[in-house]
């Protein structure tokens, strides 16, 4: 039987969700856990590949198992062995052929920066300490919208066949002392989201001209963009599918 298994976790300690050949990854930890506690080899397959120090509120996965087991008590078990950053909330039986990468129709991204020091967000939030026009930043996110490659926001030397992505929400709001964005797409490329969120704050601190960002857009050249934001405040946190790639029962 194939099932998908849905997860979070804090990536601080991690490096990303891909299995690494020397550094810990979250997928080595979970395929650890369930195959120990299924008593079988178990391989995953996670909906991203989230990178060093990226978070995740939720993230899907798919296994597969000769085993027969109750899906709720595994679900126990499973967060009764893992590590305190991550944490298993369910586990439901899917197609053969459901895929947890590339059967996803969408996946969102929340990126935090804190508008003043604070010592209980400094680990999980960019601290940007400089005033910022957010009027600016969400004009530049709106030319998002007109775009389909984004090779200028991908990291170099990436094996996709294909810079394209089809962005369906990008908006910067508010939140307290903290500015978040938030980017939903079909897909995105290795770095895109900080990527874009450096740009963007570079507009907000007039380092850039909003159209100068068409230009870095055409140019399909990352050396145009502006820099990479740090990892800890980005956050995979909505994954979502067709309806039908669960198995009702």
């Amino acid at each position: 039987m194939r099932y998908f298994i849905e997860l979070s976790y804090n990536g601080s300690a991690y490096h990303g969700w891909q299995n690494q050949p020397k550094d810990i990854s979250v997928q080595e930890v979970m395929e650890k856990a369930l195959s120990m506690l299924l008593k079988e080899t178990i391989s995953i397959m996670g909906a991203g590949r989230t990178d060093t120090g990226v978070h995740a509120s939720q993230m899907f996965a798919h296994f597969d198992t000769h085993a027969v087991f109750n899906k709720t008590n595994l679900a126990y078990k499973l967060n009764s062995y893992l590590p305190k950053d991550i944490a298993v909330h369910n586990i439901f039986n899917v197609k053969d052929e459901a895929h947890a990468r590339f059967d996803a129709v969408s996946r969102t991204y929340l990126y935090r920066i804190a508008l003043k020091k604070d010592v209980f967000s400094f680990d999980n939030s960019f601290f940007v300490k400089q005033d910022l026009d957010v009027e600016k930043m969400n004009k530049a996110a709106g030319i998002l919208f007109k775009y389909k490659d984004f090779q200028c926001f991908s990291k170099s030397n990436t094996d996709v066949k294909t810079y394209y992505c089809d962005i369906m929400k990008a908006t910067w709001t508010l939140k307290n002392d903290e500015l978040h964005f938030v980017i939903k797409a079909d897909r995105f490329l290795r770095n895109m989201v900080r990527a874009i969120v450096g740009t963007m704050i570079y507009i907000g601190l007039g380092k850039m001209d909003v159209e100068d960002l068409h230009t870095i857009i055409k140019s399909k050249n990352r050396s145009e963009a502006g820099f990479s934001v740090p990892a800890h405040g980005l956050y995979l946190t909505e994954v979502t599918y067709p309806n039908d790639i669960k198995i009702n029962e």
